[in-house]
């Protein structure tokens, strides 16, 4: 006997009654076996479920729409919040840097909390008058898109970038002749400043005090920099808040046969450069450990007193 056939003599005499109707028997799934999936009906419609559960893969051309959309949110989020590129519009970084280079700037640290540290290369928004003479180039409809996302340098924002020479506490000096001095140490910069350059020549500055929360700047191009020392007339005496800092630029990213990292001299980690920052707590830490010191002498001294 057929699997699913049954005789009528079979039948159990609980199951519910059809009237003896085939057709209803049928409706009951057209066998003892159970129903008949739509698909594997002989006669059914060969494009039903069967079909649907095997859908085709979207057009690559309807996928790009979305492709390009997510790529867009991503290049803005990283322009934002991680790294952003900037082109070199001078030549007062040389020869760090060359007039036409495109360095990538980190801004995720600042997000942190970091602090512009010395010797590193930063880019800054204008404090104030450094860029009025400069002229903007209009950018077009095209080049403000692409800066929009990060993937070109804005023409419209007026940034610059220097090298961090001192930092907030620090009391930063350069005579003629002379080197840079932080807190007194000399910079020995003859590695990152453009050759045949004097540290300071040109315009010979300080002692200046540094505030908290604010950079001295100086271009590696000395004699070809309108940077901090330039600039002592304006608020701030020539230093940026670090509020306007952007970033700090980690490599050259282009172009390609000038791939390199920019990391900060030797000459910034030398012994001492600290101390006199560093002297400051310990000044005002003995100041205030002082009266407790007499008052314990005292209260010592009256109790032997009394006794």
């Amino acid at each position: 006997m057929a699997v699913g056939a049954r005789s009528g003599h079979d039948e159990p005499e609980d199951r519910p009654s059809n009237g003896g109707d085939p057709q209803a028997a049928a409706g009951d799934g057209g066998s003892a076996g159970g129903a008949v999936p739509p698909g594997d009906d002989p006669g059914g419609d060969p494009s039903g479920d069967a079909g649907s559960a095997q859908r085709r893969p979207r057009s690559f051309w309807k996928e790009l729409p979305l492709l390009i959309g997510i790529a867009l949110v991503l290049a803005l989020l990283i322009k934002t919040f991680l790294v952003q590129a900037f082109s070199i519009p001078s030549d007062s970084m040389q020869n760090t840097l060359q007039r036409g280079d495109r360095v990538l700037v980190d801004k995720l640290t600042p997000w942190f909390g970091s602090e512009p540290e010395r010797g590193e290369v930063v880019v800054f928004h204008d404090p104030g008058g450094w860029l009025e003479d400069t002229a903007t180039p209009e950018p077009n409809a095209v080049q403000k898109f692409l800066s929009f996302i990060g993937l070109m340098p804005s023409a419209e924002e007026k940034d610059l970038i220097k090298r961090v020479i001192a930092v907030g506490g620090d009391t930063v000096e350069c005579k003629k002749n002379g080197p840079v001095t932080v807190n007194g140490k000399a910079l020995d910069d003859k590695s990152f400043i453009f050759e045949g350059n004097s540290a300071c020549d040109d315009q010979p500055f300080g002692p200046i005090h540094v505030p908290q929360g604010r950079i001295w700047v100086m271009g590696d191009h000395r004699q070809n920099s309108l940077d901090s020392r330039y600039h002592q007339e304006l608020p701030g005496h020539g230093t940026v808040s670090t509020d306007e800092v952007v970033g700090r630029a980690v490599v050259i990213a282009w172009p390609v046969n000038r791939w390199a990292t920019l990391p900060i001299p030797s000459t910034f980690d030398q012994p001492g450069l600290n101390a006199a920052a560093a002297a400051v707590p310990a000044v005002l830490g003995a100041a205030g450990a002082l009266p407790l010191v007499l008052m314990r002498r005292r209260r010592l001294t009256g109790g032997r007193t009394a006794g």
